[in-house]
């Protein structure tokens, strides 16, 4: 009878402990996320235009993020190209929440259409970069956010966090069954063919320039992507999947590094 109860202080002993461990660690990874969040948000920025004689004055296009120096921005080509058709790339402007109401004015440097990447600088100011990683260390299961404007200026100049993994790492599209659904833009990236992260994360379209980055470095391994590839995965499918997909760094930094 006597061991019995030993017995049972052991285990409540035991299980008490790792309560209160677990608790702790816990306590530990969401103190660690917040601080990465809250780091990332600093290099966040809202891409859009500012003109004092339009309705509304500021208008918003897409997400993107400080790299280099702080003073180049990264974000998707489609973003800009929007702009651009509306004759509109002298109302370029980079807005956040430290800079000026009116937002800074920002110049494209860059674009990379075939992987839909664009990089701005802005002028006379900079914003902290985040850091940049390589594909090579990405793997499927790699726990991964995301920082942006999912609905634009709705919620202000905050930007939202979500949280998931790499779900899948595949080729942006793969031969189609039929010829009659392949066009020119298909049958380029056929020819020159490269992988997109797919992420178990819902996104939206003002994420578009989103950075992705791993929860375990806080390095950035993609650019959120919801326009330019699913019209090119899912080029077969009448409704869309839902699924989020992303640009891989690398690409990122060869056009960088194109620069001069």
């Amino acid at each position: 009878m006597k061991q019995s109860r030993q017995m049972l202080v052991i285990i409540i002993v035991f299980l008490l402990f790792n309560l209160s461990f677990a608790e702790t660690n816990f306590q530990k990874c969401d103190d660690e996320l917040s601080t990465l969040i809250q780091r990332v948000r600093t290099g966040i920025v809202a891409v859009g235009t500012y003109h004092f004689n339009t309705k509304p004055m500021v208008q918003f296009a897409g997400t993107g993020f400080a790299i280099a120096n702080g003073n180049r921005i990264v974000t998707n080509y489609h973003v800009v190209a929007t702009i651009k058709k509306n004759n509109s790339l002298f109302n370029l402007r980079v807005f956040h929440k430290n800079l000026p109401i009116k937002g800074v004015k920002a110049i494209i440097l860059a674009e990379d259409e075939f992987h839909d990447l664009a990089i701005l600088e802005i002028e006379g100011t900079s914003l902290p970069p985040l850091p940049m990683g390589e594909k090579q260390r990405v793997e499927e299961g790699h726990r991964i956010a995301f920082t942006g404007y999912p609905i634009g200026f709705v919620l202000g100049l905050h930007p939202t966090t979500h949280i998931g993994i790499i779900s899948a790492i595949a080729p942006i599209i793969l031969p189609s069954p039929t010829a009659k659904i392949i066009n020119g833009g298909l049958i380029k990236h056929l020819k020159y063919p490269f992988d997109v992260f797919q992420i178990d994360a819902v996104a939206y379209p003002g994420n578009s320039g989103s950075p992705v980055y791993r929860l375990a470095t806080g390095e950035v391994v993609g650019v959120i992507n919801m326009v330019f590839i699913k019209s090119k995965k899912e080029h077969i499918l009448k409704d869309p999947t839902g699924i989020t997909y992303a640009i891989p760094v690398e690409f990122v930094h060869k056009l960088n590094r194109s620069i001069q």
